[in-house]
């Protein structure tokens, strides 16, 4: 959640911390601040509301000069959005000036001894109490004070600090909460996500847990939180530095659905190889892939549903029993792990708190743990044994469209993986699947270029307060998704049931006039889903439909109809989801939503 950024170096410092914090706006946006040291003391402007109140405020950071600082971006977790509480903070002489991403979970019992000391507090905040521990423990030496303050703290934190005695040093601190540092070519950057840095540097260092980074134009400096001395690994980042940037569309969340196609072809091309699905990665010899004996499925929000997806598939092509269980109850459940059992965590950033939580978990009781993940060297490809890269690209909009593609992809791979190496699927049968996957890039963006009569649609709708969501079988996982889609941007109530549960109370909220979207693109099931949305429109809702080219008998009780083309049973969500993309898109356009930054949610869940 929040988004931090820093710099030192011979450039101004301002603009340089604006420019990242748009990058890093996803992340949260309920208020921002710079604080810059010009030289002779640290100067802070803060402002409530998005970005570019701030920008406004300092006049593109011209207001700020000075070569040293550090920024926040803020999704409120502890006080409300204000000026006040928005970051960065300060001790009480102003000497010494903090960001932070994450929570402190014991903020009450430090404040309270704190005042019990003297210190006056004037936010709401759980940081302004790093910025006042500081200030108790700083004796002119900043890392001992930041070990000391580190030793007391509990929770979640990435910082990014600055003491006015010392004004050519800036120094960044983690634990739990994502951070990154690199060389530009005349300073030091420190930020929350690689979109901030891409302008800057392609080289970065992902700092891990208890790591303290002290960083002078010249120079990064690691230690622990013993204060030695430690080496670092450098990672390089592919991103095109493009990719970050809207290019000509209205919206991040639009251009990020038109990359689809690309970013799914991205995914699989490099792990095919001839009939074959090979990936290197996955670190698995094929007599341990014969040894599984169940497959748990972990995440949170989309990357849940693309879990939800996962289970049909592993199961219908493996047969090895499945389990999906959202991150956030998964380790409060404690969870069965025996031998042969594969944890498969999924995530965007790789940084979801939850989903960490639950390697953590499983590692302790003997799991072994594949992460899927977008995000090169975060937290979770580092924590998991093994990690399968989903090459999407830098997503930028909260609701997540390519890298959940891609995270379907990575599942529909490892799954055929594993059917032929146990017997499960034939060679041929293996050849068949892999060239229906090479068709998804071409039928996506074909789905893609229907958008001007899905808008058409969707603008009907932009009053509605209810839609419903059915489907059967894999199809009731792409209903979750659809629905997550509009409500998430669009504001608007959607709930997702499988079908067959309607007659089960759900049905009693069908009224006329309601809207009710039926996925159907299991033959098997085309039938009973035909039925389910007999039961709805004979109360009078209006159904919409989303089906295969082929399942024209869907007319007789669907208003409106999307078709998609043939293909893999297994791959039908791949193409499903792209009219819901759309749907739930233009019914926030057409309403004036916040498409790419909507209410109360951010990109990156890095806190409980």
């Amino acid at each position: 959640m929040c988004g931090i950024v820093g710099y030192v170096g011979e450039s101004q410092a301002a603009p340089i911390l604006l420019e990242g914090l748009e990058k890093l706006e996803y992340r949260g946006y309920d208020s921002a601040g710079i604080a810059v040291y010009d030289g002779k003391k640290i100067n802070m402007k803060k402002a409530m509301g998005r970005l570019k109140v701030l920008n406004e405020l300092t006049h593109g950071g011209e207001l700020l000069p000075g070569k040293l600082g550090i920024g926040h971006t803020r999704w409120a977790t502890h006080g409300a959005p204000s000026d006040i509480n928005a970051h960065p903070h300060f001790n009480k002489d102003q000497s010494i000036v903090v960001v932070h991403n994450g929570i402190i979970e014991n903020y009450l019992k430090l404040k309270h001894r704190l005042e019990s000391k003297g210190y006056e507090f004037v936010s709401e905040t759980d940081t302004e109490v790093i910025a006042h521990l500081l200030d108790y423990y700083y004796d002119s030496d900043p890392l001992e004070a930041i070990t000391k303050v580190m030793h007391r703290m509990e929770g979640s934190y990435a910082l990014g600090i600055i003491f006015a005695d010392h004004p050519e040093e800036m120094y960044a601190v983690r634990k739990d909460s994502p951070l990154i540092v690199g060389h530009t070519k005349d300073g030091s950057i420190i930020a929350s996500d690689v979109p901030a840095v891409l302008k800057y540097t392609r080289d970065v260092v992902f700092i891990q847990n208890e790591e303290i980074v002290k960083l002078t134009e010249d120079k990064l400096e690691f230690y622990n939180i013993d204060e030695e001395v430690i080496e670092k690994e450098t990672t390089h980042i592919d991103w095109d530095v493009n990719a970050a940037e809207k290019g000509g569309y209205e919206h991040f969340m639009l251009k990020e659905m038109y990359e689809q196609p690309k970013a799914i072809l991205d995914t699989f091309s490099p792990r095919i190889k001839g009939n074959k699905v090979v990936i290197d990665e996955l670190g698995m010899s094929d007599d341990e892939i014969r040894a599984v004996k169940k497959i748990m499925i972990v995440a949170c929000g989309s990357a849940y549903h693309a879990g939800v997806t996962g289970k049909y598939i592993f199961e219908g092509l493996t047969r090895i029993p499945v389990e999906v269980d959202t991150a956030s109850e998964f380790r409060y459940r404690d969870p069965i792990i025996e031998d042969g059992t594969l944890l498969i965590v999924i995530s965007q950033s790789g940084e979801t708190a939850d989903s960490l939580a639950a390697i953590r978990e499983a590692h302790a009781k003997g799991g072994k743990v594949l992460g899927i993940v977008n995000v090169v060297g975060s937290s979770i490809a580092r924590e998991a044994d093994n990690v399968m890269y989903t090459w999407a690209g830098p997503e930028i909009a909260v609701a997540t469209t390519k890298a959940y593609s891609c995270q379907l992809i990575a599942e529909y791979l490892l799954a055929m993986k594993f059917a032929h190496v146990r017997g499960k699927i034939s060679d041929a049968e293996l050849a068949d699947m892999i060239e229906d996957m090479k068709e998804l890039p071409a039928q996506v963006e074909m789905l893609l270029n229907n958008k001007k009569n899905i808008q058409k649609f969707a603008n009907r709708y932009l009053a509605a307060k209810d839609i419903f969501y059915i489907g059967r079988g894999i199809d009731y996982a792409i209903a979750m998704e659809g629905s997550l889609k509009m409500k998430e941007i669009s504001y608007v109530h959607s709930d997702a049931y499988a079908a067959g549960e309607l007659k089960h109370g759900t049905i009693s909220l069908v009224e006329d006039g309601t809207l009710v979207t039926a996925i159907l693109t299991q033959e098997n099931l085309y039938k009973k889903m035909i039925s389910n949305m007999e039961e709805v429109k004979t109360r009078g809702a209006f159904v919409m439909a989303v089906t295969n080219v082929d399942n024209t008998e869907v007319e007789r009780n669907a208003d409106y109809v999307m078709y998609i083309p043939k293909t893999n049973k297994y791959f039908t969500n791949t193409l499903a989801i792209i009219p819901l993309q759309l749907f739930g898109y233009y019914v926030a356009v057409g309403k004036g939503c916040d498409v790419d930054k909507p209410r109360n949610l951010a990109k990156s869940v890095t806190v409980e």
